[in-house]
């Protein structure tokens, strides 16, 4: 695709042309590019500003897709401030001439793409019968995942919890849940996913029912923790062994053993030990964000 203008896309523009639907099978291919060495990606580089304890994250990516870079940045505090905790922009460039394609609004893409791989770990991984759903958090990565996690799933029943009771009253309301404690929420449940902003486990192994399938969301650098050390026993699946071993505060702490990444099982490479208790440590990756870039941009190249 070759246009003499790059385009600019804000939040709003992005909306009209990403579809959780087309999301999630772009999501498993990018998974399995990456694992099968066909993405160049560094691990994500992080300037922390401290004050106000802010992180500023690159990542950049050559595909199969396409060729950019997202900027993003996470300030917890922004919660108080009624702002996004995390902002990002996206940058593509054709990857024959290094030409400008695009930029654009990379919050939703992040949020909806965090959420759609997630989705794909939960149709690998999680019981094909599983129906009851319990979401730890109540922030747009709550939201999202409850939208794409019933795509691969038929939940009968969802439980919701979070630190702030009428944030978790508000959220199951918004979405038919029942708002519970942690451990009440997450007992029995046969997929739970953890996404909040808590730098301390908020999740016990031994609450967690036999088989049942994680997606850990939050805790996304090397000192934080969302599932304590019983928990982390479990069979542990990440997108990237690297950026895991890297990032991961429940990887590294835990002393855990990283089974496989998500492309490998895709791939077929590795079982996907369905019938046992699994977790899948989400760190988010840019070969995710270049391909959903690429679908918006693909969509909207044509209106243009």
């Amino acid at each position: 695709m070759k246009r003499n203008q790059p385009l600019f896309l804000d939040e709003k523009q992005v909306r009209q042309h990403l579809r959780m639907a087309d999301l999630v099978p772009a999501m498993e291919k990018a998974l399995i590019d990456f694992s099968a060495g066909k993405v160049t990606q560094p691990v994500r580089s992080v300037i922390k500003v401290d004050p106000p304890g802010g992180f500023f994250g690159m990542m950049p990516a050559l595909t199969s897709e396409g060729l950019g870079i997202k900027i993003v940045t996470f300030y917890a505090t922004n919660a108080k401030r009624g702002i996004p905790t995390h902002m990002a922009t996206i940058f593509l460039v054709d990857p024959e001439t290094g030409t400008p394609l695009a930029a654009m609004d990379g919050r939703l893409i992040t949020e909806m793409r965090t959420a759609a791989v997630s989705a794909v770990a939960t149709k690998l991984l999680a019981s094909p019968d599983a129906q009851i759903l319990a979401i730890l958090g109540s922030g747009v990565q709550a939201r999202s995942h409850a939208e794409a996690l019933r795509l691969v799933r038929n939940f009968e029943e969802i439980r919701v919890w979070s630190p702030t009771r009428e944030h978790a009253e508000r959220f199951a309301k918004e979405i038919g849940a029942k708002p519970m404690s942690t451990e009440e929420a997450v007992r029995d449940a046969d997929v739970v996913v953890t996404a909040t902003n808590s730098t301390t486990a908020v999740l016990e192994g031994s609450w967690l029912k036999p088989g049942c399938h994680i997606n850990a969301v939050g805790a996304c650098r090397p000192d934080w923790r969302e599932l304590d050390d019983e928990a982390m026993q479990n069979v542990v699946f990440v997108d990237s062994r690297e950026a895991a071993m890297k990032e991961s505060g429940d990887v590294i702490l835990s002393g855990a053993k990283i089974y496989a990444e998500l492309g490998e099982v895709l791939a077929s490479k590795v079982p996907s030990r369905t019938s046992e208790t699994t977790i899948f440590k989400s760190l988010g990756m840019a070969v995710e964000d270049i391909a959903a870039a690429m679908l918006v941009y693909g969509s909207a190249a044509k209106k243009n």
